[in-house]
């Protein structure tokens, strides 16, 4: 079973690569601070789980289940089991993915769970393995870098999703396609799938940081405060993207709106500029033999003077009903919101007084 284990003696120094009764026994000992990283979770590891740690079965079990269970805080006495959502960025879906951590924290050892790779688990581990620097501090202060480290991973994402959110914006005022309808949708499942997971998990921190648990020392809850204030920024970052997301929508089903008011309008443009010509070829074409125009020599450039006369008629009075704009002056370019500083009260040229002459 793929896993790493560190231990930070009592004395400072720091011992990686240790194997499961190595493990065993720092846990035993419960001197220090052990860290365990597990990844892809099997049977075999929730048994070691259960046996050499001591875990609750329905603990264990939400890290043996593949489904991905609600942000949460349980409080088992000796130590508390945290579930948090980071994005998944080893997957590469037209919607965003989520990943689970589980995490259980004692008084000398923390475990950590997770069935993807995750790059905020690599940092720390790195950092770990460079100076123990996380450990040093105590258990909570390392699940603390954890989910720190968790969180901030998630902001990357909301800036791509508001950069194709521009796109979308975009591309439904100039050229509204079915593509971009499907675009848009892929957004607005995002945008929910994120809200499901980010929204529970602020107020988890919220239980840690206020001193809850005695696990969690006084000194770290403003850290968990902290992380906590990221949280709500991210969720505002989320409602900001579903009111885009909705406001997209919007405004593509208008442009479609238009464009096919524009089709329509053009139809019924066309028509009506030949119906009266079609009269008027309609009752020339007809085989009467005492039609008064058929012997007259100019009858036919006649007729095709009306017709002219007519189509011009009608398009003039397409024009005067702006249904055509050619010829007529368009709208300027919009200006800036900037207004003239010396117009505005209180603006300095208004207090220099000039020298007299």
């Amino acid at each position: 079973m793929p896993f790493k284990a560190y231990h930070l003696t009592p004395e400072g120094s720091l011992r990686a690569g240790l194997d499961q009764t190595e493990t065993q026994a720092a846990f035993q000992s419960r001197e220090g601070l052990l860290w365990v990283d597990i990844m892809e979770t099997t049977e075999e590891d929730a048994r070691w789980l259960e046996q050499a740690f001591g875990f609750h079965h329905l603990a264990v079990e939400d890290c043996l289940s593949p489904e991905l269970h609600a942000p949460k805080v349980d409080d088992f006495d000796d130590y508390l089991f945290l579930v948090f959502h980071g994005i998944d960025h080893t997957a590469e879906p037209d919607i965003v993915q989520t990943t689970e951590l589980g995490i259980f924290l004692g008084p000398h050892f923390v475990v950590s769970n997770h069935n993807v790779p995750l790059c905020s688990i690599e940092a720390i581990r790195h950092r770990v393995e460079q100076d123990a620097r996380p450990m040093r501090r105590g258990p909570d202060f390392l699940v603390h870098a954890l989910i720190d480290a968790l969180v901030d991973n998630v902001l990357p994402t909301f800036d791509r999703m508001g950069e194709v959110a521009d796109d979308i914006e975009e591309e439904a005022i100039r050229l509204p396609q079915e593509s971009t309808l499907e675009a848009l949708m892929k957004l607005k499942r995002s945008v929910f799938r994120l809200h499901r997971v980010m929204a529970p998990q602020r107020e988890v921190l919220n239980r840690l940081s206020r001193g809850e648990f005695p696990i969690i020392s006084q000194e770290a809850t403003i850290f968990y405060r902290d992380i906590h204030d990221h949280l709500v920024r991210i969720t505002d970052l989320n409602q900001t993207l579903r009111d885009r997301a909705d406001n997209a929508l919007t405004t593509y089903l208008s442009a479609v709106a238009n464009r096919q008011n524009d089709t329509m309008k053009v139809l019924a443009m066309v028509a009506t500029v030949f119906m009266p010509l079609s009269l008027l070829a309609g009752i020339y074409g007809m085989n009467f033999e005492n039609m008064p125009e058929l012997g007259w020599s100019w009858g036919y450039f006649a007729v095709l003077g009306v017709m002219g006369a007519v189509l011009a008629g009608v398009l003039w009075g397409f024009w005067a009903r702006r249904w055509l704009v050619w010829g007529r002056r368009q709208v300027g370019r919009i200006r800036s919101f900037a207004v003239d500083p010396a117009t505005l009260v209180g603006h300095l040229g208004h207090l220099v007084r000039r020298p007299r002459t």
